[in-house]
């Protein structure tokens, strides 16, 4: 195995492996590597193969400062790079809100049922009657043929300018706090402020990601660096585990986030 796996989970080592290849393609083809749209974990590890490398420079992009799921550029460093470069196309969705409710979910729903894999949108963001989000160039032009429905409402799809797209914020409160373990149910019961008998539910009927993935296994240790979701109940970022108290408990900090995306 090669040693920068060792740092990384198995399920993560595919894509440990495709970014140690788009490296080296910059590297020694002197070409651009254009990612689809990575989420915030796939951006960590990425950033962590790339680091501060000499020859090979990274930027991300998402459409505005605040997305959460960012295409990725690799380049050679004598390269200038724009904006435009990332290749992203902003789509407004409009639809009747007075006869019809729509969230997030069904605009997702509407595009995973056209076969567009994740990494080819990126932030879906809920207006007032409409939706915005963000898709890859090539693409572009099929959503906009054939993006006429979303959940039971008929839509109307359009391109806009990038600079239109609404505006997201990024919200993190750090909570410092210790626990007594790192497993998956203690973890989101401090984190949620739930009961460990109410936070086992949630695991085990598949309503929690850790990283995007679900995880049903309520003994799953957690590491700094990941992502935790609730369905219905926003999202929480693990940032650092500092030792343990004399007590045995361990300090830890996270962030939380209310869940617009």
């Amino acid at each position: 195995m090669m040693p920068v796996l060792e740092h990384f989970r198995k399920e993560e080592h595919p894509f440990v492996e495709q970014a140690l290849e788009w490296k080296d393609a910059v590297e020694t083809l002197h070409e651009r590597r254009l990612t689809g749209f990575l989420n915030p974990r796939e951006q960590d590890i990425l950033a962590s193969i790339v680091g501060r490398d000499e020859v090979v420079y990274l930027s991300f992009w998402g459409g505005q400062e605040y997305c959460e799921r960012k295409r990725a550029l690799l380049y050679p460093f004598y390269e200038e790079i724009t904006e435009a470069d990332f290749d992203i196309h902003l789509f407004q969705i409009t639809y009747p809100a007075k006869f019809v409710s729509l969230s997030h979910p069904d605009v997702l729903g509407s595009l995973t049922g056209l076969g567009l894999k994740r990494e080819k949108y990126g932030d879906i963001v809920k207006g007032d009657g409409i939706f915005h989000f963000t898709a890859a160039g090539d693409v572009s032009l099929y959503i906009e043929m054939n993006l006429e429905q979303v959940g039971k409402a008929s839509v109307r799809t359009e391109l806009l300018p990038l600079s239109e797209m609404l505006p997201l914020e990024e919200h993190w409160e750090e909570v410092h706090t210790t626990v007594s373990s790192l497993r998956l149910d203690v973890m989101i019961a401090n984190m949620y402020q739930l009961s460990r008998s109410k936070a086992l539910p949630f695991i085990e009927k598949g309503r929690v990601k850790v990283n995007w993935r679900t995880e049903d296994k309520p003994s799953f240790p957690l590491e700094p660096g990941d992502y935790i979701s609730v369905r219905g109940k926003g999202r929480r970022k693990f940032i650092d585990s500092d030792g343990e108290t004399k007590k045995q408990r361990i300090r830890i900090t996270y962030g939380t986030k209310t869940d617009h995306k």
